[in-house]
């Protein structure tokens, strides 16, 4: 085959056991007749440590905005100093707004209590928690915004849907926290039901996230894919790797409509780093789902049936050596090789495994259209700081204002209403209050608001962050404290 045919792709060698890995996946990949240019950029660690707050620097970018494709062994984010997550900024840089992490047992050969399970993770990749906006507001409490839009949903659980249907899958359940989170969690579930009537011809059902994860580690047979916003599919997605074998096992794609990324599931594991260890099998994994992704999946079937025969084969790594069952526990090399050795030969006991020909996403289908909605500003929470005062004393010289556009109607801490009393005087309180202020026509203004947070910094008050209130179509734009 000539260079020319080559689909050129980057590959980051990353840090701690990345390099061991990243060698020994690459190796199986050129013996298995990979029709790849590798373009080998630097990453993580070493460029965080020049003083690239990134993790990543402008030569490796042009690399990976020229081949569309990167194959990333693990990084090491340094601990402290306002590091970002490497992942997290190629993602959202790139737009890989759905990660795919497949979690297949290997019974009876790799130790597992569930012989028959076969989920596929989905996971929402560019926002929720992971938007990581944090703000410390007083001496004793901090903020995260959690972050869900309806775009974002939209394509994730569409790309769940699409997913499905390529590969045959039955069913696509969605897992949320809306009972409690109403608004955040809640957008992602009604996008989900919304969604769901496209595709009759696939089961959809919707599960609260902390039953639905019981069910998932007890019961995963009963699941196939499994959509979800992106802090729960992270936390699921190792869950269900562990369970399946190890999360070395594991391997991710993080899949955008024009790039995508490909990695194992784990870390970097400084600790094993240097000693031939570590299972390579969790990028080898991510690897394969870059050649089906590329228009290899002959090659793909070539390596993950010579993974299938290696493992019956009872040649394994430290992590799922066992007893009785392993022939012989090798190291990242050895295995690598046992793996070339056996290509083009067949598992004999494992199902084969086989890849159809990728269909590319139809972008139209993830094309978003905004919808108009009404708001109407009605008015605001004010957060302020003050340690050493109650909610009653705090409410009685705000009224000492004698403010009259804006009129206090509570005053809350750590989600608890405590003004007007609600009996709950052994509430625990810090020194972060939420003091929510309405209208007292039918509307508010933005100065009208500026005018009341003048008067609180003129009386005193420590401001240190607002909130606007908005009713949105009619309905009521933001959530209320308990005992509200």
């Amino acid at each position: 085959m000539s260079s020319n045919s080559k689909v050129p792709i980057t590959v980051a060698y990353g840090d701690g056991i990345g390099p061991e890995i990243m060698e020994a996946v690459m190796h199986i990949l050129m013996e298995a007749g990979a029709a790849i240019e590798p373009e080998r950029i630097e990453v993580g660690e070493k460029i965080y440590l020049q003083g690239i707050s990134t993790g990543i620097p402008p030569e490796a970018w042009e690399s990976i905005k020229r081949t569309k494709v990167l194959l990333k062994a693990p990084i090491t984010t340094p601990q402290g100093g306002g590091y970002k997550s490497l992942n997290v900024t190629i993602r959202k840089t790139l737009g890989l707004f759905a990660n795919v992490r497949p979690a297949t047992t290997y019974h009876p050969f790799i130790e597992t209590k569930y012989p028959g399970m076969d989920v596929v993770i989905i996971r929402e990749n560019e926002e929720d928690l992971y938007a990581g906006i944090e703000y410390q507001v007083s001496n004793q409490v901090w903020h995260a915004v959690k972050l869900i839009s309806e775009s974002g949903s939209e394509r994730i659980i569409r790309y769940a849907f699409e997913y499905a249907r390529q590969y045959n899958r039955k069913k696509v359940t969605c897992m949320t926290k809306d009972n409690i989170l109403k608004m955040t969690d809640g957008e992602f579930h009604r996008v989900f039901d919304r969604i769901a009537k496209e595709y009759p011809d696939i089961e959809a059902e919707h599960w609260i996230i902390d039953i639905g994860t019981a069910k998932l580690a007890d019961t995963p047979e009963r699941f196939d894919v499994v959509v979800m916003p992106n802090l729960y599919g992270d936390v699921a997605s190792d869950m269900t790797a562990q369970i399946a074998g190890s999360v070395g096992l594991g391997g991710s794609a993080n899949i955008g409509l024009d790039y995508a990324m490909f990695e194992a599931i784990h870390g970097s594991a400084p600790r094993r780093a240097g000693q031939n260890l570590a299972n390579p099998s969790g990028l080898l994994f991510g690897a394969i789902m870059m050649l089906v992704h590329i228009g290899q999946p002959e090659v793909a079937e070539r390596i993950h049936n010579a993974w299938l025969r290696t493992i019956e084969e009872g040649i394994h790594t430290y992590d799922i050596y066992r007893e009785g069952i392993s022939k012989k526990k090798v190291g990242t090399k050895e295995f690598a090789q046992a793996v070339v050795s056996n290509l083009g030969k067949l598992p004999e006991k494992l199902p084969v495994k086989r890849y159809g020909k990728p269909r590319p996403l139809d972008k139209t289908k993830f094309q978003y259209q905004p919808k108009e909605h009404h708001f109407e500003l009605i008015g605001v929470d004010i957060f302020i700081k003050d340690g050493s005062l109650s909610a009653q004393s705090i409410a009685e010289r705000i009224m000492q204002l004698g403010f009259e556009d804006l009129k206090l109607v509570s005053i809350a801490n750590r989600g608890m209403q405590l003004w007007p009393s609600t009996g709950a005087e052994h509430t625990a309180t810090t020194d972060s209050w939420r003091c929510r202020f309405k209208t007292t026509q039918n509307y508010t203004t933005q100065m009208q608001i500026l005018e009341l947070q003048k008067q609180l910094v003129s009386a005193g008050f420590d401001i240190v962050g607002t909130a606007n209130l908005y009713n949105v179509d009619g309905k009521r734009g933001y959530t209320l404290a308990q005992g509200e």
